[in-house]
């Protein structure tokens, strides 16, 4: 009876062996898709901290009305963040799939 049981045990050793080999592939793909993302993201974070809105500068214009208000420029900036924090969310549960 224990005959029998060798190539059972060999064959699923293999299929053991087959399946962390894969589990590893995929492991390294999702890494570098993860740090290709975090790149992404960062440099998206990035572009947002460099944003000037209109009248952020030292701008000596008098031209008041095409600038935004300081709540103006509050929301535009707090809206910006939202969208940023729903992005890394989203990236966060397609790398948790």
């Amino acid at each position: 009876m224990h005959d029998q049981d060798g190539p059972n045990i060999t064959a699923d050793v293999s299929l053991l062996e087959g399946n962390v080999e894969n589990l590893i592939a995929r492991l390294s793909e999702c890494r570098k898709e993860n740090e290709m993302l975090r790149t992404e993201l960062a440099t998206l974070q990035s572009i947002l901290r460099s944003c000037k809105l209109p009248g952020t500068g030292n701008s000596s214009a008098s031209g008041a009305e095409s600038e935004f208000t300081y709540a103006e420029k509050l929301r535009v900036k707090q809206k910006l963040v939202l969208i940023l924090q729903k992005i890394e969310m989203e990236l966060r549960s397609v790398r948790n799939l």
